[in-house]
């Protein structure tokens, strides 16, 4: 059997018209079509829903075993999106036995997950679908204001530059210029960082996580608030010893990290063991992942500690007494830390041999 594809990477399907991903067989995709396109018309993957039926009704005349199927991604375009076509598209494998499919794309951002649908079965072609417009209208102007109404490159473009008028018109309003500045490449630095590592898409999933949580019960729920006041109480400790600690400014930084970061590794393991319990209930067995996870946390705050600790000892705020102890705790980290690894590797390694033992025999 040939799979016909059709992946809208931003899954505009899930924000605009509310039909979630994976959408399988003819009927389904066609509603899921005039669903989008009677609440965004203008938006190109209608036409390559509408492609993908078509090319399915061509391939099913010409009398070959064809069915069609759309993968949804994610808003925020990247590492998260493309985990969730693969599991969709593993879901869809699991339903329809297909060895072949044929992709229709609207563009080549879709065409990145080429690797992922070649990577499960023959892909034997890819079809891209152009839609054709008045040249009337095709002016620069157009193209600009129409581009600026996605909220996916208003948030990108639109949003920096807000930022930079909002906080130099209040701090020059208020006579202190300078600290906008400097409030400015904070404020700018912590949205670059969350826009590189989709910081918000993960801060957006462990708050629906939560809520889950909370309407079913898990225990899991109560470990991450505990967790989450542990780190609070740290960033409050490192405070205080910074705001009563030595006159010196390196002094007090180092005083607020050494206060906090034993606070901040406890609150990891916590975070941790809620996890471990809410997949032990889930699955009915202990995850082995929570010896690395802990002992990565652990050796993370030893290696981190000591570094600290070193850096007071190269500025001369501590004396001599104080390197065995700093070289100590460093050489624990690292052994913990590649403890860590080599026992992540061993459960790899244990996971495969048991693998060909359970697969069924025919």
């Amino acid at each position: 059997m040939r799979l016909v594809v059709c992946v809208d990477r931003d899954d505009d399907l899930g924000r605009k018209a509310q039909v979630a991903g994976p959408i399988v067989g003819r009927a389904s995709v066609l509603d899921a079509a005039v669903r989008l396109g009677t609440v965004d018309p203008e938006d190109s993957d209608t036409n390559a829903l509408f492609a993908a039926v078509s090319l399915l009704d061509e391939l099913t005349g010409a009398g070959e075993e064809c069915e069609v199927c759309v993968l949804t991604g994610s808003p925020k375009v990247g590492v998260l999106s493309d985990r969730r076509v693969a599991d969709q598209f593993d879901h869809v494998l699991a339903q329809v036995q297909a060895d072949s499919a044929y992709l229709v794309s609207d563009g080549a951002e879709d065409e990145f997950l080429f690797p992922i649908l070649a990577s499960r079965v023959r892909v034997d072609g890819v079809r891209r679908v152009f839609v054709r417009q008045s040249q009337s209208i095709e002016s620069t102007y157009y193209t600009l204001v129409r581009a600026l109404k996605d909220p996916k490159l208003r948030a990108k473009t639109i949003l920096p530059f807000a930022l930079v008028l909002l906080i130099l018109g209040l701090t020059a309003a208020g006579g202190v210029l300078p600290w906008g500045i400097i409030g400015l490449a904070v404020v700018l630095g912590v949205y670059l960082i969350f826009w590189t590592f989709d910081i918000d898409e993960a801060i957006i999933d462990s708050v629906r996580s939560a809520s889950s949580d909370i309407r079913q019960g898990s225990v899991a729920f109560g470990f991450g608030l505990f967790s989450i006041a542990l780190v609070g109480v740290g960033f409050l400790e490192g405070y205080n010893l910074y705001a009563t600690g030595p006159s010196a400014p390196l002094d007090r930084l180092l005083s607020f990290l050494t206060g906090g970061l034993i606070w901040w590794a406890l609150g990891a393991c916590v975070w941790e063991t809620g996890r471990a319990v809410r997949r032990t209930f889930a699955r009915g067995r202990f995850p082995r992942s929570f010896a690395v996870a802990t002992t990565s946390i652990v050796g993370i705050g030893f290696l981190s500690y000591g570094i600290v600790d070193l850096v007071r000892y190269l500025e001369g705020l501590s004396g001599p007494s104080q390197l065995p102890l700093l070289v100590g705790l460093i050489v624990a980290g690292l052994g913990l830390v590649i403890g860590a690894g080599v026992l992540q590797q061993y459960f790899k390694a244990v996971a495969r041999r048991a693998a060909p033992e359970s697969a069924p025999t025919t």
